[in-house]
């Protein structure tokens, strides 16, 4: 398969970048080198970065003959075994600490560096004198290619962002306003807006659409706009001079009323070139296209700037589009071909561009369902260079091919996962962490820093949040099905990772560096897989993993149906991510010790309740998690989370941010527990701490250790029962950058120090019991978006008074016995979307002055009383008029739902 030069050199790029980052790790290691090896690691280091600069430099110019992709692929291929001669060594260092026999000697180390360096060495040259003749591209978005597929068409499904868009063009203000219309590649900004344009710009005295493409300079743009709009002679000298360019745009612009379109905008400057141009005042509108809502965020600086978020279409005008396209004549589809047809439009999810394109390209094909079966099962292979959907490839790989370098293993990586898989956005991070791919960033944790590259990827239209938590943050995430098949191809080209399905198990070349095994049983005790670094497993079959995984570093066989930890996992030596998560291992063997790389040891939703003292070995861990939800139908709510017992110097491991959930208390071992706990005061860097089964005279001891936890960003303790107290009232140095507090057990009286919480953002009281009204304590906390008091107060009524709760989204009271009245005076709550009411026995009617909430969407009820609901029926409900604003109110009754429409 021919793979386009600028993808090829993008991914190699990306691979040396990444080996020098190992490179300068490892020479900064303790490892005692002899001066030679430091010395062919220096050089080799200088020779990776002249390489680098050059594939930067290639990444913007086309290679007529491929010379260029076969010298790329060389790079990648050296890159690769440079790093397995380091990651050799370092299992070498690790052998020797045990007593084994070294298998790779410090001279055979020296030997492969010295001749991957020569080889590097051997091919740069011819490459320089490439580069000297190669032409720079003209642009690689250019428009016939993004928007061919669309240019002639009216795309069903536009109306309603058409008309808001039309709207705001056409609303009368001073100013001039500044429209961003952002969405991922192929999904018709280009289309809408041209629409928009052509319905407006007769409205004003100048009417300008202009395309800043990535070749785009702001120098371009301003003299295309003086020599193309408006008929200016521009001298060669005066051409170089922004100054006065934009001095002369702006006055040309004066007193004039212009819509400008700034169409497929990629770099800020550009933008901020332009706008510098152009004068305030007359009415004017501007619109600017991009997929880069990166750029659309840092541009937005006031009120006169906004951002439209261009949506795929939904099922229903993506099913009109499909078969205007593919169906011709009527428009409709043959009932024997919907089945296949719905499966074809699944894997569009809504893109345009892909709608169109398959559409069309099935309108040349005969109506068989054989014949619709063979390309949707063959999309991959189309979307290639030379596929009959290759346009579509052009249109979606710019977006990765604009990547920085540090970006591209990092979109790579979704490759790993099956279609439409939700990656929660904690295991992602820590995964990218344990590859190596996030660079530290002074000040900011390594975690901080992969959060960070995910956001830019959301915001580059690269990879869609999925869910969002009460913070705004993605809970998981996921790339559109025809990115994915982009990635895939990519990532099978460049030996980044083997998806294997079906027969392909044993198709696995021996550069493969991850293998991801989806809907399959799997034997690798026959295969050679020295050279892979990560192993996934997405499937319910059995996974048996032999012991030739030597290099492996990160180890993700959640879900499957394995019984006992596998012995050999612990001769994994390098490894640094492993997740048995959902599995039904009950222990894990003491010679885990000896897996001294470990960053994150995920045991969630497994029956281990004991961790050996041999964990203690594992100085680099920073997150450890340890813990299952009981059966409901088995243990009370109060005792859903089953913690694990913690060894009693867990405080050594102080790389530790996570460890959830340690129990605090366990039978005739009081003591051994209370120096755990007192010991926690070691674990300052701890991000989150959850601890279960808390006895009451622990907690002043706990509060002592949490207040030597500054990072501490979200926090959960459990008492040891129902009947025995929280006692945490000896906080003398609340977590001040605390943003998530769960407190379940009895609270004799309501902490102080949760009113100093300012970060707070999620509060939930759990069987608190308290007698005093905790609603004053916590008004006005500024950030608060969640509180939930569950079996929490004992009181009648709650009181929210005017501008108090100035950012809550969500209430949610539950379990509420003595709960009789809820008064809302006008002003509270500003801003809530969600309230939850369930099993408050003695309340007979909604709160009062629940009318003045004009931004709630949602009201829902658990087994609430059967008056309280039948006031609030349509028709017949005595108050239905205090909740008809409301748009979504359910009841739930034994779990039985009802839905109350008015809107």
């Amino acid at each position: 398969m021919g793979m386009d030069p600028e993808i090829v050199g993008g991914i190699a790029g990306g691979a040396v970048s990444y080996l020098l980052l190992k490179i300068d790790a490892f020479a900064t290691r303790e490892w005692n080198l002899e001066e030679n090896i430091n010395r062919a690691l220096h050089n080799l280091g200088i020779e990776l970065r002249s390489i680098e600069a050059l594939l930067r430099d290639a990444a913007s110019k086309k290679d007529p003959d491929h010379l260029f992709t076969d010298w790329i692929q060389k790079v990648r291929d050296q890159a690769y075994a440079i790093e397995d001669v380091l990651d050799l060594f370092r299992l070498d260092q690790e052998t020797a600490w045990r007593r084994f026999k070294r298998r790779h000697s410090i001279n055979h180390l020296i030997k492969n560096i010295e001749e991957s360096l020569q080889k590097i060495q051997q091919t740069k040259k011819r490459y320089q004198d490439m580069t000297s003749t190669r032409i720079y591209s003209s642009s690689n978005t250019d428009l016939h290619v993004r928007v061919a597929p669309l240019f002639n068409d009216t795309v069903v499904g536009f109306e309603e962002p058409t008309d808001k868009l039309v709207s705001w063009a056409l609303e009368k203000k001073q100013g001039v306003e500044v429209m961003f219309v952002v969405g991922m590649a192929g999904l018709g900004k280009t289309t809408l807006v041209r629409s928009v344009y052509g319905k407006v710009k007769h409205c004003f005295n100048r009417h300008i659409w202009i395309s800043a493409s990535k070749s785009k300079t702001k120098l371009d743009i301003l003299l295309t706009l003086l020599v193309e709009e408006f008929g200016c002679t521009i001298t060669q000298r005066a051409a170089a001079d922004v100054v006065a360019l934009t001095q002369k745009l702006r006055q040309l612009l004066l007193d004039q009323r212009y819509v400008i379109v700034l169409d497929d905008l990629w770099v800020k400057e550009v933008w901020e070139s332009v706008r510098l141009a152009l004068p305030d005042g007359n009415n004017s509108r501007i619109i600017i296209t991009t997929r880069r809502g990166d750029i659309a965020n840092a541009c937005r600086d006031g009120d006169s700037i906004d951002i439209h978020k261009l949506q795929p279409l939904s099922p229903e005008s993506a099913e009109q589009l499909f078969h205007q396209k593919a169906f011709s004549r009527n428009g409709r589809c043959p009932s024997g071909l919907e089945e296949v047809s719905k499966s074809i439009l699944q894997k569009c999810d809504g893109l345009p561009l892909g709608i169109i394109e398959i559409g069309r390209l099935l309108s040349n094909k005969s109506s068989t369902k054989k014949e619709w079966k063979a390309l949707r099962d063959s999309l991959e292979s189309e979307l290639r260079s030379t596929g009959e959907l290759s346009d579509v490839l052009k249109v979606l790989s710019a977006s990765n091919n604009d990547l920085p370098y540090h970006l591209k293993y990092c979109f790579l990586y979704m490759s790993i996962f099956p279609e439409n898989y939700l990656v929660k956005r904690r295991r992602l991070v820590r995964l990218w962490i344990a590859e190596g791919f996030v660079i530290q960033k002074q000040g900011k944790t390594l975690e901080e820093v992969g959060e960070e590259y995910l956001e830019e990827l959301i915001d580059r239209n690269l990879i869609k949040a999925n869910e969002l938590d009460f913070d705004g943050l993605p809970k998981s995430v996921r790339v559109h099905s025809l990115m994915l098949m982009m990635i895939l191809s990519i990532s099978h080209e460049e030996n980044f990772c083997s998806v294997c399905t079906g027969g392909a198990a044993r198709n696995l070349t021996k550069n493969t560096r991850r293998l991801s095994i989806q809907e399959q049983d799997f034997v690798v005790s026959d295969q050679d897989l020295s050279h892979v670094r990560s192993f996934f497993s997405f499937g319910k079959g059995d996974v048996k993993i032999g012991s030739n995984f030597k290099l492996l570093k990160v180890l993700d066989i959640q879900g499957t149906p394995i019984e006992e930890f596998p012995n050999v996992i612990t001769d994994l030596l390098l490894l640094r991510y492993l997740s048995l998560r959902n599995t039904k291992i009950r222990s894990i063997p003491r010679s885990l010790r000896y897996m001294h790389h470990l960053e994150t040891l995920d045991l969630k939703k497994t029956l281990v309740t004991k961790v050996p003292k041999a964990v203690l070995q594992l100085g680099k861990l920073r997150h450890l998690l340890v813990y299952r939800y009981i059966n409901m139908q088995r243990a009370r709510p109060f005792d859903i989370v089953q913690g694990f017992k913690a060894p009693k110097r867990i405080s050594e491991l102080k790389n530790l941010q996570t460890l959830s959930f340690v129990k605090g208390s366990v039978q005739r071992r009081t003591s051994r527990q209370l120096r755990m706990i007192q010991g926690l005061d070691n674990l300052t860097q701890l991000r989150k701490l959850g601890v279960v089964e808390l006895a009451k005279e622990h907690g002043a001891s706990l509060c002592h250790s949490i207040g030597k936890m500054p990072d501490l960003h979200s926090l959960s303790v459990t008492s040891l029962s129902m009947e025995v107290p929280l006692e945490l009232d000896a906080m003398t140095n609340p977590p001040a950058l605390l943003q998530r507090l769960y407190l379940i057990g009895p609270l004799q009286k309501f902490p102080w120090w949760i009113s100093s919480l300012h970060d707070v953002m999620r509060i939930r009281l759990k069987w608190s019991s308290l007698a005093k009204n905790p609603i004053p304590a916590l008004e006005n906390l500024p950030n608060l978006v969640e509180l939930q008091l569950l079996h929490a107060y004992a009181g009648t009524q709650l009181e929210f008074k005017s501008g108090k709760f100035p950012q809550l989204k969500i209430l949610d009271l539950q379990q509420l016995e003595q709960l009789s009245s809820i008064v809302m005076e006008v002003g509270t709550l500003p801003c809530l979307q969600k309230l939850i009411i369930g099993r408050c026995s003695k309340m007979e009617h909604v709160p009062r002055g629940i009318k003045t909430l004009i931004h709630l969407q949602m009201l829902a009820l658990y087994d609430m009383p059967d008056q309280f609901v039948t006031r609030l029926r349509k028709n017949c409900g005595r108050l239905r008029r205090l909740v008809r604003h409301i748009p979504c109110i359910h009841s739930y009754k034994q779990g039985q739902l009802e839905v109350f429409h008015d809107h």
